[in-house]
């Protein structure tokens, strides 16, 4: 009986500071009921937008010509990541933007937008693809010593990403080789097979790395750790 009484106690003693304060709590209720439907307004566009940007970015393969270029459809993901730049869609958007320059050897540009994301988003779900974007834009160009560096930074900043760690890794392992490199290039690829066993890119670091090893001098192989 005394616990069923409590409430009705503890009210009748918060009344007369009820009836004094009645505006005060009235128009606090009334804040906290537009915040939550401002809150709750909010989370539903955000979700709108994220629906409509994947729904712009799917109907793209319907609605671009058969024969578009390119440049055309880098255009196109460029116009989808500017008209809704802040959702997921719109940023992978921005991403294949970059890819499609790529593609089409349009290399300067596409390190351009591969950098312009990675500042935009230097931290983001994507930001490791577009950091090697960039390291891969450099390497196409020829610029073996800043896609070189570009890759270290990969490695470095997005360590917990493995797939852009092995990815960068095996990149390293291919400059590498074509700089003469040999010892570093087995230890990226081995490194790789070592980290991702069963992989397909694990594989393919296991067979460049047994190819490696008959290039090494016993002078090499030694300092290599080889037998």
């Amino acid at each position: 009986m005394q616990s069923q009484d409590a409430p009705t106690a503890f009210l009748f003693k918060m009344w007369p500071w009820l009836e004094a304060n009645k505006i005060r709590v009235i128009v606090g209720a009334a804040i906290l009921l537009v915040a939550v439907f401002l809150y709750s307004f909010v989370s539903w566009r955000g979700e709108q937008k994220e629906i409509d940007a994947g729904r712009t970015v799917t109907g793209l393969a319907l609605t671009m010509p058969p024969n578009a270029s390119p440049s055309q459809w880098a255009d196109a993901y460029l116009k989808i990541a500017n008209q809704y730049p802040d959702t997921r869609a719109g940023r992978r958007a921005w991403l294949q933007a970059g890819a499609a320059l790529f593609s089409a050897g349009k290399f300067p540009d596409a390190q351009t937008q591969f950098q312009k994301f990675l500042d935009a988003h230097p931290d983001g779900d994507f930001s490791a693809s577009a950091a090697l974007g960039v390291a891969a834009s450099l390497e196409a160009l020829g610029k073996l010593d800043s896609a070189a560096s570009a890759y270290q930074q990969v490695l470095s900043g997005f360590s917990s990403d493995i797939v852009a760690v092995n990815a960068a890794k095996f990149a390293l392992a291919r400059i590498d080789g074509r700089l003469g490199k040999v010892t570093d290039a087995l230890n990226y690829y081995e490194s790789i097979a070592r980290n991702s066993p069963g992989g397909p890119l694990a594989q393919e670091a296991a067979l460049r790395a047994m190819e490696l090893r008959t290039k090494l001098t016993p002078a090499t192989a030694a300092a290599a750790g080889q037998p």
